[in-house]
């Protein structure tokens, strides 16, 4: 047995309350070294005489990956205070119990050897609004969206999508396009639109920022963003806007008064100056977005630009009634500004989302005080490089998904904010070299995964982009031009997520079955009700895969214009990046 990898600290994903009564416990250890786990658990006062009145449960494995086996198990009521510990027998019939205090060939008799799990409180407890378990996200970049008003168009604008997109040029696209064009997100069946920064600033992208409380004039008034939320939410839409608190702009007043007073301008707290005069070139002598010296970072900490900021974030909740907020360069901000945006939402709405960028592990900020969500890169960099680009093959995706599973409470994943691209990345047509293929096979991953998936405008009709600032292109509406097909099929994805809990984000997830040498992977969704099995086919050639677990059900292909019924062998003939889905009902 190796015991130096047997890992377990009773905090995060791996002690943590599920809901109000259910407790979920993790141990991780070597790949195929212990043959089973006992959770050892019991409330720490509960004795007879001077014996710890303690329970055994079966652990199960949740996952395998090359190096990694992991473990879990539910406790219910009436358990809401712990101490526990872990009976660990290994493949070669070695017992070990494994506590706070170690290693142990007996168990042990004294209770504060155990792992604590002090009490299961309700406020301390991950919760996240239910809808966004429900809800299909559209990113949508208001400037290159739709020009539904050409008479606030900036000056300088170019005919629509008549030439590329640079970081300075200007097409017009406003809210009162994104007003014409709702019809066509209802259609395709989104339930959310996440817009980028809308607020006055001096760029196309509007992340730097000049006025917290007002509208870009080339998007629109107020009264036309009413509007627009208004008929969204009329239409079943959420709407989620951007807030960038980490910088401001360089034409932001305060920041303005800074570079004219220095030292002497009342705000030379509210950023962090290194010495003065203030220098914007060749580097800036302050922090700032990297080193762009027209994004200074904000000191979020001083209590009037927190006061501020605050007060924006209030602002458009309580006046327009949005439903999100998606925060930028999320990690750099300090936890304490976090833990105060997120009371200060909640008690506007309290079913608000709150979404950060953050792109990379984010336990630190998703333990039910700061985020709702992160947007999850990690599953992103997976999909796309076994689906798109090829970089990686099926047993180093199955580990990463795995892992990824792994990585944060059960009850963060189900709002976890799953994306393909964004305005930040290549478009995933682009990173698949233009296989449509391929691109099927990530919108059929993203769509049956759990948690909140998000599409990138344009990505639904196959629209083409390498890195910034060629993801940014107009929005294509000539249907001579669109893949029509694509569209239909992410459409048929988004209805069956909407017409079966299981198939998308309320489903729990498990691989099959994995085949390194064709490449292939089987995996299922299921609740109570239905059980779906997916298998798919990343390899440009047709090939006979074997679907464990139909043999003796009734099951239901649903996708007719792929290989469909299983041969005698329990085998499935699927083409060149073919997939297919066999939903089973439960009895």
């Amino acid at each position: 047995m190796i015991k130096e990898a047997i890992y377990h600290k009773p905090v995060n994903q791996y002690a943590y309350s599920y809901n109000n009564k259910t407790l979920h416990i993790m141990l991780q250890s070597k790949r195929n070294d212990l043959k089973s786990v006992q959770l050892i658990y019991g409330d720490p006062y509960d004795f007879t005489g001077e014996r710890w009145d303690y329970k055994k449960k079966e652990m199960t494995k949740s996952g395998v990956t090359n190096s990694l086996d992991y473990w879990k198990v539910a406790i219910e009521p009436p358990y809401r205070r712990l101490r526990y510990g872990f009976r660990c027998e290994s493949t070669n019939g070695e017992v070990i119990y494994f506590t706070e205090r170690g290693y142990f060939k007996e168990q042990p008799n004294v209770i504060g050897s155990y792992f604590c799990f002090p009490y299961l409180h309700e406020v301390d407890t991950f919760t996240a609004p239910e809808w966004v378990k429900d809800t299909v996200w559209y990113q949508i970049f208001p400037e290159r969206f739709a020009n539904g008003d050409p008479s606030i168009n900036p000056k300088g604008t170019l005919a629509w999508g008549k030439h590329d997109p640079t970081p300075t040029n200007y097409f017009g696209g406003d809210f009162q396009g994104v007003i014409d064009h709702l019809d066509y997100l209802i259609d395709l069946g989104v339930t959310g639109i996440y817009f980028t920064p809308i607020f006055k600033a001096g760029s196309n992208h509007k992340y730097d920022t000049i006025d917290y409380f007002e509208i870009d004039p080339q998007f629109g008034d107020k009264e036309t963003f009413k509007r627009l939320v208004q008929l969204c939410h009329e239409k079943g839409i959420r709407v989620m806007l951007d807030a960038v608190f980490n910088h401001s702009g360089y034409y932001f007043a305060p920041f303005q008064d800074v570079l004219e007073k220095g030292e002497a301008s009342k705000y030379k707290d509210w950023f962090h100056i290194w010495d003065f005069p203030v220098k914007t070139d060749p580097r800036p002598n302050y922090d700032a977005f990297g080193y762009v010296g027209s994004m200074p970072k904000l000191n979020t900490a001083n209590p009037e630009v927190k006061a501020y900021l605050l007060k924006a974030a209030r602002y458009w909740i309580e006046e327009f009634d949005i439903d999100g907020w998606r925060l930028d360069v999320a990690n750099e901000v300090d936890h304490a500004f976090w833990r105060a945006f997120r009371n200060e939402v909640r008690q506007v709405k309290p079913d608000v989302y709150i979404l950060g960028e953050i792109w990379h592990d984010s336990m630190k900020w998703l333990q039910g005080d700061q985020f709702d969500a992160v947007m999850n890169y990690p599953f992103t960099d997976s999909v796309v490089d076994f689906f798109g680009t090829k970089k990686i093959q099926v047993q180093q995706f199955h580990d990463q998904i795995i892992n990824l599973l792994h990585m944060y409470p059960m009850n963060v994943h189900e709002v976890m904010f799953n994306l393909l691209d964004s305005h930040d990345t290549a478009r995933i047509a682009t990173l698949a070299n233009e296989n449509k293929a391929s691109v099927r096979l990530m919108y059929l991953f993203q769509l049956s995964f759990i948690g909140s998936p998000c599409l990138y405008y344009g990505d639904e009709i196959g629209m083409v982009g390498g890195e910034e600032p060629e993801s940014r292109a107009c929005m294509e509406w000539d249907h001579s031009k669109q893949d029509l097909d694509l569209f239909n099929f992410v459409q048929q994805l988004i209805r069956l997520r909407k017409e079966n809990p299981a198939f998308g984000g309320r489903g729990s997830f498990d691989f099959i079955q994995i085949d390194e040498e064709k490449n292939s992977l089987v995996y299922q969704k299921q609740d109570s009700n239905k059980q779906f099995i997916f298998v798919i086919n990343n390899k440009e050639k047709s090939q006979r895969i074997y679907v464990p677990g139909l043999a003796d059900k009734q099951y239901q292909p649903l996708f007719h214009d792929q290989g469909s019924m299983l041969d005698e062998s329990g085998h499935v003939e699927l083409g060149a990046y073919g997939y297919q889905c066999y939903c089973i009902e439960s009895h």
